[in-house]
């Protein structure tokens, strides 16, 4: 007797069907997209303007490394236009759908081929063929998924290339200014502070571009739990190297941030949680820190000021725009 199919395989089976059963869509003055990332969704939503509408799968708060598919999920890519996704592992427990799904529509994957270049990923210590999927942490390696999603618009609606690419062009000019007010905040922090620490290897990116040296308590992925042993070899590094702010995640559970704490104190080193960092999602939908550009300021900021440097109140906030839905200029 053969075993119970898989959840999974249900809905992926339920999906194709609902696929082949849908009529020809019409060809519509705006785009239905579906991204994977709220920060896909956000510049998706940049980019396209009033010619898109987009619906991102994961909200603030949640966790891509964990998240499975919901039957709404499914209607809602299978209905779709076409879906965008990170890749590189971040979405593992989607893979599986997506990549049957790409056998019937268009599906973007925005960190391979030549969207972001090998050379320009971080490779994982442990296994030579993995990267960090974390590549939204750094405005230099999100420049590549930025034009990635300008052409997959061009390519969904060929018609609209000058508007798309107009709109794509003033993001990355906001892009550019939210890196050179990293770059010059984080030169502000004492060299010997330039230490992060997080629950899990999230920030590689923005470390390997601001030189910022980034300890995270587990690694690229979240699916696997910090053992005694690592908790304890990150307290000896809090204690010997006298580091005295830590950071949380908002995606991810502070309970290791919190041993590390606890550990530390047992040691007599006072160790503070100096706040929430965004790291796989972003703020409340609607709210400036549910942008990429807010989730990427707060987290310079915060970084930077709780390190030891100087940064404005407010963040980088005051100097950057959100572009408009609806701005003549872009209008075709």
């Amino acid at each position: 007797m053969t075993g119970a199919r898989p959840f999974s395989s249900i809905l992926v089976l339920l999906a194709l069907g609902l696929l082949a059963s849908l009529p020809a869509q019409a060809q519509d003055s705006r785009l239905d997209l579906v991204a994977t990332t709220g920060m896909i969704a956000d510049v998706l939503s940049e980019l396209g303007g009033d010619r898109v509408e987009v619906q991102g799968l994961m909200g603030s708060g949640t966790d891509p490394h964990l998240y499975r598919q919901t039957r709404n999920d499914v209607t809602a890519m299978t209905r779709a236009h076409a879906v965008l996704w990170n890749g590189l592992y971040l979405e593992a427990q989607l893979e599986d759908f997506l990549e049957r799904l790409a056998e019937r529509k268009p599906v973007f994957t925005l960190t391979l081929g030549e969207s972001v270049p090998v050379e320009a990923r971080l490779a994982d210590e442990n296994y030579a063929d993995q990267y960090d999927p974390h590549v939204w942490m750094a405005p230099g390696r999100w420049r590549h998924v930025v034009l990635a999603i300008r052409d997959a618009l061009v390519e969904l609606a060929p018609a609209h290339e000058a508007a798309f690419t107009e709109r794509a062009d003033a993001y990355l000019g906001e892009l550019d200014a939210l890196d050179a007010y990293a770059r010059e905040v984080l030169a502000s922090v004492p060299e010997g502070n330039r230490v992060l620490v997080t629950a899990h290897d999230a920030f590689g990116y923005f470390g390997d571009a601001y030189g910022v040296e980034v300890l995270g308590i587990q690694g690229f992925s979240t699916e696997s739990e910090a053992g005694l042993a690592r908790i304890e070899a990150m307290v000896d590094v809090l204690v010997e190297r006298d580091i005295s702010a830590i950071f949380i995640e908002t995606s991810v559970s502070d309970r290791n941030v919190r041993a590390l704490v606890e550990g530390a104190a047992a040691r007599d080193h006072e160790v503070r949680i100096a706040g929430e960092l965004f790291s796989d999602a972003m703020g409340e939908s609607g709210t400036y820190k549910g942008t990429w550009l807010g989730m990427l300021d707060h987290n310079i900021t915060l970084i930077a000021g709780s390190l030891g440097g100087e940064v404005p109140e407010g963040g980088r906030a005051g100097g950057l725009r959100r572009l408009s839905r609806r701005d003549p200029v872009q209008r075709a």
